[in-house]
Parts: structure tokens; C-alpha cells; sequence
């Protein structure tokens, strides 16, 4: 693929952030809906999520790819938390999960007053460890991707758990259907994806919020809109720029929303993440397959 197709350079400013020689690399392809990628700096491996075959794979670097869990419970997004374990999003069990050292698998959030909660999707983790997440109901609206179920949530929120406590909040409650998320550097805003576009006729945009206090969200805004598919999940550089999913590939905003430039890849990118050694890798899971390409630039993300 020709630099000229690979790259869609919308404003100057997106020159500085991609690498002239670098090149979209296919590491793996036989998902039925790959998602939730998520980086081991200190194991040199990527994990993510399958969700139809209900399975987690793990790609190696020159090791290949190989079966990390299965059943998974129709897990979608993963992180990791300060402790470096595996946070997950599991459409099946409707829950978000931890998994300890040893392997075995913790409970951290499944229902919210009472209420089971839709399916989870996408998570995030702050420095204090609290742990916000998206909940819309996409894993209950079929058995593709979870357990055909009626929600029992009246809307589709984001919600904080509290590292302490435990205790399960909704910090918002007026999205169509909440996605990705993720936090800037400095941990003062929050954004989050809204991918209500799929199913109706309302903006295919992310929002940002200020974070108060470390609990709390305010001062929703719009941040930007995505011009093919939907946004998905996303990550921030280390210079504040974001890198959403999109259907023709990535799509790179700079900090005061300007679309600066995309990626494409061919198939229709369900998120991304920042690893390698250096985190200036871009891994991109796209329907079937898991995609890489260095960039000029470094993922903001932890540990």
C-alpha cells in the first residue's frame, strides 16, 4: 500500500505524527468482531478480544498468536489497572471483571440499583483506581455478541466504581449508546464516544466532560464527529491528539478538534491502542483481522 493511499492528510500538522516509511501490518485475521486490544509492556504482548467466537487472543511478536482465554464470556474492551491486571468488559456475564495473578477472575461491577446492568463495553482506569465504564446494550440485542436479553437499565449510562469502596455510580446518563472513553494525560477531562448512529438518526460524535474532583463529570461539550461509521474506541498521544476507530481506519483529531488526517485500513476499525517497546506502535483491531503501524508520535497510556 502506496503512502498515498495509506494516508488521508487533512492539515499539515498530521505530517509530523506518522512515520514516511512505516507500514500497515496484517498480524492476524480470522475474528469474527476483533475489539478491545490492550498492551503488556512488561510481557511484550497485545491481548484482545474476539467477541462473537467468545475467545481472547494473544499476539506475540515473533511469537505468533495463540489462544489466551476461551470461553470468554463474550469479553469486549480490556485495560489494565495500576497493578498492572487485566481489567475486563464482559457482554456475556453483563460485568465488568479482574484478573488476578493467579488466573482467577474477580467481579467488579454487575448491576447498578438494584439492576442488572445492560453490557458492558469499553474501560478505562484512573490514578487513584477508580475504574469508569461504558454500558450500552448492544451484547443484549442479539446472541452474536452475548445473551439476547431485555435490558433492565432505563438508559444506557457510563459509570465510576470506586477504588475503595466498591461502589458502583452513573456519572452519565444521556447517551444513546456510550462506547470508547478514555482519559487526557493530566486525567482533567474525560472523553467519550457515542455510537447511537448505528441504530439512529443522531450525531456521530465524542464528547468531552471535566473530570471534578476525581468522581464526578461536567461541562459536557462536543469534542468532534466522525465522517464514516461510527466512533468506537480511541486513545490519546502523548500531545493530546486522539486516534478513533472508524469505518475507513483511524482518524487522527488534534487537541482542539480538527480532523488532522486518517489511516485506512480496509477493513472497518473497531479500536485502537499504543504499545511496543517505545508505545509508538499503533495496534488496530478491524473486524477480522488485528492491524499495526508505527507512528512519529507515543501512546499516553498506562502502565
Amino acid at each position: 500500500m502506496s503512502q498515498d493511499i495509506l494516508y488521508e492528510i487533512r492539515d499539515d500538522r498530521f505530517r509530523s505524527l506518522i512515520a514516511g516509511s512505516a507500514r500497515l501490518e496484517e498480524l492476524y485475521s480470522g475474528c469474527r468482531w476483533a475489539e478491545g486490544p490492550v498492551w503488556f509492556s512488561d510481557l511484550n504482548c497485545l491481548i484482545w478480544s474476539d467477541i462473537p467466537n467468545e475467545r481472547m487472543l494473544r499476539w506475540v511478536p515473533d511469537g505468533g498468536v495463540s489462544v489466551f482465554r476461551s470461553p470468554s464470556n463474550y469479553v469486549n474492551g480490556n485495560t489494565r489497572d495500576r497493578q498492572g491486571r487485566l481489567i475486563s468488559c464482559e457482554h456475556g456475564g453483563r460485568r465488568v471483571t479482574r484478573t488476578e495473578p493467579d488466573g482467577k477472575i474477580t467481579v467488579l461491577a454487575d448491576s447498578y440499583q438494584g439492576k442488572r446492568l445492560n453490557s458492558p463495553n469499553d474501560v478505562v482506569v484512573a490514578s487513584d483506581g477508580s475504574i469508569w465504564f461504558t454500558d450500552p446494550s448492544y451484547g443484549i440485542k442479539s446472541d452474536y455478541e452475548g445473551h439476547k436479553s431485555e435490558p433492565e437499565q432505563e438508559t444506557r449510562n457510563v459509570y465510576r466504581i470506586d477504588a475503595q469502596s466498591g461502589v458502583v455510580e452513573a456519572v452519565v446518563t444521556d447517551f444513546i449508546q456510550p462506547n470508547g472513553l478514555a482519559f487526557t494525560s493530566d486525567e482533567k477531562q474525560l472523553y467519550i464516544a457515542d455510537s447511537g448512529s448505528a441504530d439512529h438518526d443522531v450525531p456521530r460524535h465524542i464528547r468531552a466532560f471535566d473530570v471534578i474532583d476525581g468522581k464526578k463529570l461536567a461541562n459536557s461539550r462536543y469534542f468532534c464527529s466522525i465522517d464514516n461509521g461510527i466512533p468506537d474506541g480511541f486513545r490519546f498521544d502523548t500531545s493530546g491528539n486522539l486516534w478513533s476507530s472508524a469505518a475507513d481506519g483511524v482518524h487522527c483529531f488534534a487537541p482542539d478538534g480538527t480532523l488532522l488526517g486518517k489511516i485506512k485500513v480496509p477493513q472497518t476499525v473497531s479500536n485502537v491502542t499504543f504499545g511496543g517497546q517505545k508505545k509508538n506502535r499503533l495496534f488496530i483491531t478491524a473486524t477480522q483481522s488485528l492491524y499495526s503501524i508505527y507512528t512519529a508520535t507515543n501512546g499516553a497510556q498506562y502502565p
